[in-house]
């Protein structure tokens, strides 16, 4: 049996259980039974692993972060690796490139890091996602409306492939494995150690947050959806729905019961002076606000605003789809859709994206004028089937009308499909996978039958 420095566990060993699920944010634990997890010290435990998984006949499944929502890295029968003891950090300030294991938090981990060096990237949302899934999956990061999908700034990549060969993949060799890795997901051949990524010039950050009734959604989201094309692309504008009590609100306004809508407009520039215009943008908003904030902000302060969105020990379903649907026709069924957020921790959001031109030529290859994202949050393990029904169900109906596809980071093809890459990058990728990986050593994608990926 292969030695490790790090920790192995087989099935039915006295740690198996915490390191099969100790990891997973979402509490709608997988009762997926791998076959043994490994949790690498360094890379020689990976090489190791995935030799070890060769010789014992076991596919082999990754986790970094643990927030894929459908713990996509939790397969039967599997040798999963999963990254979460393996956390380094090494900035070179000649490239201003940095590199970061698959499990650093972007937000709380990475971010910091680069703001003592005076640099940035574009990191996830949600303060303690791993590098990992976020960059495989296309990375919706702070300000990605400017920086453009966080993938893109991938350099290159160390990989350990299936014969337990280790390879760096870059522009300038092994070019097909930075290809998929910018957006193929859990379909990436191989296993990612550590990230090359190139950094910014650290911005300075300030933010418009307005609070709205949910009745004004349809003249709100008709003024966006005129104003986003020609928006500064440094403005990032997203319209969440949410019952959570505590929202912006002014001197003497009560909250509405139910639903509302907080528009969290974030800006970035060189000083807050250069942001000003820019913001200035929403003065002209004609639906009257119940709530402002406006000011300075950075990634710590906006962490704490929306760590209450992204609780940790609670049970989600997810779902999105992208649409170009124009308010007149999107807005009156999110009115409906959002009226009926089934938990008071659950939330809903149109990400105003509007795409830029043409992407770069990668896996990542799906996305339209925004992108509806719902978060169903919960802690009774009853309500698994019913609200796995409400957000799937009522995603699916949004997706049949205007859908154009699915950001692969908020799905779970265990309850329902969708393109997730175009078709030519989609069979560009299954050559891929096909070529590094012809034993299907990898597990691939959660979806009971493959044939029914990327169909929309």
């Amino acid at each position: 049996m292969a030695e490790f420095a790090g920790t192995f566990a087989r099935r039915g060993d006295a740690r198996y259980e915490e390191l099969r699920v100790g990891h997973v944010f979402n509490r709608r634990l997988s009762s997926r039974m791998p076959a043994a997890v490994l949790r690498p010290a360094d890379e020689d435990d990976v090489v190791a692993g995935v030799k070890l998984a060769a010789a014992e006949g076991w596919p082999v499944s990754v986790r970094a972060g643990g927030h894929s929502w459908a713990s996509w890295g939790v397969r039967d029968d599997a040798l999963l690796i999963d990254f979460g003891a393996m956390k380094d950090m090494a900035f070179d300030p000649a490239t201003n490139i940095v590199t970061a294991t698959p499990a650093v938090a972007g937000a709380t981990e990475l971010d910091p890091f680069l703001a003592e060096r005076g640099r940035f990237f574009p990191v996830g949302h949600c303060e303690s996602v791993g590098l990992g899934g976020f960059l495989l999956q296309g990375g919706m990061g702070w300000q990605t409306r400017h920086y453009g999908w966080s993938c893109e700034s991938i350099e290159a990549i160390d990989v350990v492939l299936a014969d337990g060969r280790k390879v760096r993949a870059s522009a300038h060799e092994n070019a097909d494995l930075l290809w998929a890795a910018r957006g193929a997901g859990p379909g990436f051949p191989g296993v990612i150690t550590r990230f090359h990524l190139r950094t910014f010039a650290r911005p300075a950050f300030a933010q418009d947050t307005r609070t709205f009734r949910l009745a004004d959604l349809d003249e709100l989201l008709a003024w966006l959806q005129r104003i986003l094309p020609a928006l500064d692309r440094r403005v990032e504008p997203i319209l969440i729905a949410t019952r959570q009590p505590e929202v912006p609100l002014d001197a003497g306004v009560s909250r509405p019961e139910g639903t509302i809508v907080i528009m969290h407009t974030t800006a970035i520039g060189d000083s807050e002076a250069e942001i000003a215009p820019l913001l200035a943008a929403f003065d002209a908003c004609p639906v009257r606000h119940l709530g402002r904030v406006r000011g300075g902000t950075s990634i710590p302060e906006q962490n704490a605003l929306l760590s209450p969105q992204n609780p940790e020990g609670f049970r989600w379903r997810v779902d999105c789809t992208w649409t170009d649907a124009p308010a007149a026709t999107l807005a009156p069924r999110l009115r409906e859709f959002w009226a009926t957020l089934p938990t008071e921790r659950s939330w809903s959001m149109w990400y105003g994206w509007s795409p830029s031109g043409e992407l770069p030529d990668m896996a990542f290859s799906v996305e339209g004028t925004g992108l509806v994202s719902t978060y169903v949050c919960y802690d009774d393990p009853t309500l698994d089937e019913p609200l796995a029904d409400f957000v799937h169900g009522a995603t699916a109906e949004l997706a049949a009308d205007f859908g154009k596809g699915v950001y692969l980071g908020d799905t779970d093809f265990t309850r329902r499909g969708d393109r997730f890459v175009a078709d030519d990058n989609f069979e560009r990728l299954r050559e891929i996978r096909l070529a590094r990986d012809p034993s299907r050593r990898f597990c691939g994608y959660l979806i009971d039958d493959e044939a029914k990926l990327n169909l929309h």
